[in-house]
């Protein structure tokens, strides 16, 4: 497998309900990323920001963000992972989509719609867990009310990375924080999350918080609050096995069936 593999972490405001702007805004951003990163990590819903307005913005797995995530994937030999509104089947889902530089595409579906807003009674919740691999490196993709539930998350499979994408309110900040750095010490993996910044078409501000945390909890990476940009952080399996030697947390979780 890839010894290292190099994350970047793009926090940004989003324009409301704007796909082509926020394509823009993200074609920049991405084309300015140095070469050697494998993978950009964008936030979640990066196209529209956090609507229950699917059904003026919802697009197919063969529409334009999709096909933009595949050309820029294949342009910049990146993986690009961020999650947009999909409809499928008569049905609408929060979908990350993990979309490699061949074309190749692993998506998941937000399992825990976050009822608070009602987003349950608009967005299918998925029911797969996923865990992909990419150059050797096996990643746990999920999406931010993901982040409160632990159970959802318990590293049965020995993945090496969390990955997180969010939209996260500022008013819950520290939630977001502090859970990112329990899922890492618990699942003894790299846990990282990706946060957007600004204030949305409802009024609900974000101050970004996106971070990346070693498999002890050690925060590696992590943006000041409201700041635009992008950061790179380069994760290293022989810390992932070192630890995990050593310390053996892992060998003794609890058994139990998902249902």
């Amino acid at each position: 497998m890839q010894k290292n593999l190099k994350i970047a972490l793009v926090q940004s405001d989003l324009v409301w309900e704007k796909p082509e702007e926020n394509r823009l805004n993200f074609t920049r951003k991405i084309n300015a990323i140095p070469n050697d990163v494998d993978i950009v990590v964008l936030p979640e819903m990066f196209t529209t920001g956090f609507t229950m307005s699917p059904f003026k913005l919802a697009e197919s797995m063969t529409g334009k963000t999709v096909n933009w995530m595949k050309d820029l994937a294949k342009t910049k030999a990146v993986a690009i992972v961020g999650s947009i509104i999909i409809a499928e089947k008569g049905n609408f889902y929060n979908r990350l989509l993990f979309v490699e530089p061949s074309g190749f595409i692993t998506s998941y579906d937000k399992r825990h719609t976050f009822t608070l807003v009602g987003e349950h009674k608009i967005y299918e919740a998925g029911k797969e867990k996923v865990i992909l691999h990419y150059k050797g490196w096996k990643i746990r993709p999920l999406i931010c009310y993901d982040l409160r539930f632990p159970v959802w998350s318990r590293n049965t499979e020995n993945y090496d990375v969390l990955l997180y994408v969010a939209n996260w309110p500022k008013s819950r900040i520290l939630a977001w924080d502090v859970l990112l750095k329990a899922r890492a010490i618990e699942n003894m993996c790299y846990s990282i999350g990706v946060n957007r910044i600004g204030i949305d078409g409802l009024n609900t501000e974000y101050s970004g918080h996106s971070a990346a945390c070693d498999v002890l909890g050690q925060t590696i990476t992590a943006f000041h609050a409201n700041e635009e940009g992008v950061q790179v952080v380069t994760l290293n399996q022989k810390h992932i096995t070192t630890n995990r030697n050593k310390f053996k947390f892992l060998d003794d979780k609890d058994s139990f069936n998902f249902t």
